[in-house]
């Protein structure tokens, strides 16, 4: 029986947002608008390495106008990605294997399906919701449905949990790969022509495979992502509400004025900014023209067959290269031959079959093999419907453990394996995997721009010759014309949220970066699902920094312009007083994220939890 008091129980009536609606002429006029953006930036960044730097300050002018550089180049790779949203049409779930290019010796027999649910130390009752969600599974066509629990914690009760359910459960006498090393073993052990991949909590919708199956009609089509969505995400307190509160009517009065400006605004609505539907309704979505989104593990489906052809290809690379590393040397080619085919076999018996790449990013990392596949060119989908629910990290030490596992295993893919320049990939697929990892790489000249006008606050020292009339008819139009156009690229949804979060993750990045160089090698951690206990703010130092030295150098600033007799330094301080106040308004969501602590409900039902699981 389930144990009373989750804190997420009072949220089970949400339902996720439809996809967002395509429209050609919005889309038509973001294209023409980020044209128009990334000219303007091209002679923006021409004109700011030919004519503005200061030549009494490189050291400060060249890595701004550095940063410039590599961050237009990041502007050039998301407009590409962004560029055009081209769905692949969903077509009827098949009723038969043969329906989705098997052999024909498969004959026309049901699909069986394989539900992996992985786990290690969630609550088993979390759990069982996850199984009986999964149970719900509806389907039109006789299908073969099992639901395995792979509980790499190897826990009594989980079996339990998994025999009272009805459902198959699978565990190890090692956690060797963590979650790709569970899933190994998991296909080892089942048959299913169709995988599909859920977390603890991953609490499945009875129409997933009906409405995801029909894409594997296409036999090059490898695996499915569907959006992963947070239906636990705290909706906030609306403006006119929370200023009624304090000022009674007046504010209430004076919030519905506000809103009717700027549109609707919500206090303590998602505070982590976990709302995942920009990366999947815009960034991944809009890869599927050339089949380029990458899996993200939970909420996918994947064809066996791809996985494994992909897996004992790169198997033989590994293979061939190993045997290659001891034998190119070996002047006689018959002589080398003979050596090399002698030990092959050890070679192989050394080496790991890995369906799933043993990684802390395993789900990114399979991706890439399959797209580099040299032999088929395999697939990938990004269905736009919401087919799961899942729970979102419940605070900032959670946030900043699974932001980190992001980060660094991503970017030790690029530094350590990067697939850039070898395999199959088409340059369209090239060019989406680089806009990923470009991303990660922003903490670097993230940290320029947020130390700039600081820089200058403090000392009076300006990286541009002067903030001239040119340098407004340069930077103003590239600027306004950037903001609009990503506007419509993304209408319908909240972007400022992605650039604070992309602005002020800049120390969890550059700490996975620095561990990635160092050669260490970052480590899986199993995202806590139950609220972590305490004050963070010690997690945020770098930001609460940034917000104390941007708002002391502009009071000092001030002072010398206004008080010392400095007038002329005016345009200087509008320009950087400017560029540091939406530093300090990027970085305060991530502070106050620090202090949030759920509504007085919410921490009552959490309390039951943990009274419930102890």
């Amino acid at each position: 029986m389930t144990a009373p008091g989750f804190y997420f129980d009072r949220f089970e009536h949400r339902r996720p947002p439809p996809p967002l609606p395509f429209s050609p002429a919005r889309e038509l006029l973001w294209q023409f608008l980020v044209i128009v953006a990334l000219v303007l930036g091209a002679n923006y960044i021409r004109w700011r390495w030919m004519h503005s730097l200061n030549p009494d300050a490189l050291w400060f002018a060249i890595p701004l106008a550095l940063a410039e550089t590599l961050a237009y180049i990041g502007l050039v790779l998301f407009a590409f990605n962004l560029w055009c949203t081209r769905d692949v049409p969903r077509r009827p779930p098949p009723a038969s294997i043969a329906e989705c290019g098997a052999d024909p010796g498969a004959g026309e027999r049901p699909l069986a399906v394989d539900v992996f649910i992985t786990t290690y130390n969630e609550d088993e009752e979390l759990v069982r919701l996850s199984i009986r969600d999964a149970r719900r599974i509806a389907y039109p066509h006789p299908i073969t449905l099992r639901i395995h629990v792979l509980d790499d914690g190897r826990r009594p009760t989980m079996q339990q949990v998994a025999q009272e359910e009805g459902v198959h459960y699978i565990t190890r006498a090692n956690n060797v790969g963590f979650k790709a090393g569970n899933l190994r073993n998991a296909m080892e052990q089942t048959s299913g022509d169709f995988i599909v991949i859920c977390d603890a909590d991953t609490r499945l919708f009875p129409t997933i495979l009906a409405h995801t199956l029909g894409y594997f009609r296409d036999p090059d089509v490898a695996w499915v992502q569907t959006p992963q969505w947070f239906y636990d995400i705290p909706e906030g307190v609306a403006l006119p509400d929370w200023l009624g509160r304090r000022l009674g009517a007046a504010g209430r009065l004076l919030g519905r004025g506000i809103e009717r400006v700027v549109g609707e605004v919500r206090l303590g609505r998602d505070p982590f900014v976990n709302d995942p539907q920009m990366f999947y309704d815009v960034i991944m979505r809009r890869r599927n023209w050339c089949f380029a989104s990458f899996c993200c593990g939970a909420g996918s489906i994947h064809r066996r067959e791809a996985v494994m052809q992909a897996a004992l290809r790169s198997f033989a690379l590994s293979v061939d290269r190993e045997v290659g590393r001891f034998t190119r040397d070996i002047p006689d080619a018959q002589l080398r031959d003979d050596f090399g085919d002698a030990m092959r076999t050890q070679v192989a018996i050394e080496q790991e079959l890995t369906p799933y790449k043993f990684h802390v990013s395993e789900d990114i990392y399979t991706s890439i093999v399959l797209h580099n596949d040299p032999v088929r060119r395999w697939k990938s989908v990004l269905h736009p419907e919401v087919e799961s629910k899942m729970l979102s990290p419940q605070d900032l030490l959670t946030w900043m453990i699974q932001r980190f596992k992001y980060a660094g295993g991503t970017l030790d893919i690029a530094l350590r394996d990067n697939p850039l320049l070898r395999g199959r990939m088409t340059l369209p697929q090239r060019l989406m995997y680089l806009t990923t990892f470009w991303s990660y790489l922003g903490c670097l000249w993230n940290i320029v721009f947020l130390a700039a006008p600081v820089i200058y606050l403090f000392t009076g020292i300006a990286p541009l010759a002067a903030y001239s009339n040119a340098f407004y008819l340069h930077a103003l139009p590239f600027l306004v014309v950037t903001e609009i156009a990503f506007m419509v690229g993304t209408w319908g949804l909240r972007s400022w949220d992605g650039k604070a979060s992309y602005l002020s993750f800049f120390p969890v990045n550059l700490r996975a970066l620095w561990t990635v160089l160092r050669g260490q090698k970052i480590k899986f951690h199993v995202t806590p699902k139950d609220r972590q206990e305490g004050t963070f703010l010690h997690l945020v130092w770098p930001q609460i920094a940034v917000i104390v030295l941007t708002l002391a150098g502009l009071a000092y600033a001030a002072w010398r312009v206004f008080a010392a007799g400095h007038a002329d330094e005016l345009p200087n301080l509008v320009v950087n007083a400017a560029w540091g106040l939406n530093n300090v308004v990027a970085m305060l969501p991530l502070v106050r994220a620090a202090v949030w602590r759920p509504d007085d409900e919410t921490a009552t039902d959490a309390a039951a939890t943990a009274a419930g699981t102890a």
